[in-house]
């Protein structure tokens, strides 16, 4: 399992889309669940709720204490070893958002076989990227990462501990929105092109609701650009003490 985090590390942001795709293609949204409109409707709600609480915590973890998650050289590393802000209540926080991420992707796309299978693959996936950076944290920071795990679960998210984690900490908007504008975006175009995919399957096609869809796509595409030029030109650079 190390030797696939490993290459699960490497390759993440080309293959978890990629599988999204093909699990989607592989089985079409159903219009609606049984149950009728509103159970359908409800189960919608769900998984947007879902997603957003995903994007919340990562916020949450990115503007308390931001650490850099690409690694080095896409391979596994970290100079420090970091115990504070959500990460002194969960070893993985964003991992955590972003499973919820995609189980309400999964969830809105609502084919049960590929909301039990999407999220399985997910997990095991995540398991195997967090195996291989433990690996790496024990035997770069030794008995430290070792003392910090016993503290500190793996997965589970104790919120009783929030207030003493970030005790003395600042919230960083700007970072937030320079670090992850591209995660929401990416949220809001999946849950766009889930839902375009659902009416394009429908009998008969709703062409007006798909072409707000794809209007609602392309605003989204616009602020993220709007938001990458900022980015580049210094709006949400962090000031850096004297």
């Amino acid at each position: 399992m190390i030797a696939i985090g490993n290459f699960l590390f490497r390759f993440r942001n080309q293959l978890f889309p990629a599988i999204i795709v093909a699990l989607f293609l592989l089985a079409p949204p159903p219009t609606l669940v049984s149950g009728g409109p509103a159970l359908t409707l409800a189960k919608d709600l769900c998984a947007v709720l879902v997603i957003l609480a995903g994007l919340a915590l990562r916020a949450t973890v990115v503007g308390y204490k931001y650490i850099q998650r690409g690694g080095l050289k896409k391979k596994v590393y970290a100079k420090d070893l970091v115990t504070e802000g959500m990460f002194g209540i969960c070893r993985n926080p964003l991992y955590v958002g972003n499973m919820l991420l995609y189980s309400g992707v999964f969830l809105l796309h609502g084919n049960l076989l590929l909301v039990i299978v999407g999220i399985g693959l997910f997990a095991f996936m995540y398991q195997c990227i967090v195996y291989a950076e433990e690996a790496f944290l024990e035997k770069t920071f030794g008995e430290a990462y070792r003392a910090y795990c016993r503290d500190v679960p793996r997965w589970a998210v104790r919120f009783g501990k929030f207030a003493e984690s970030t005790e003395g900490m600042t919230f960083n908007v700007k970072r937030v929105i320079g670090k992850d504008y591209s995660t929401v975006s990416a949220a809001m175009l999946a849950i766009l092109a889930t839902e375009m995919y659902k009416f394009a399957n429908s009998k008969p096609v709703e062409h007006n609701i798909l072409f707000a869809l794809g209007a609602l796509m392309a605003l989204v595409g616009v602020a993220t650009a709007a938001i990458s030029y900022m980015k580049r030109h210094g709006a949400f650079r962090e000031r850096t003490a004297a």
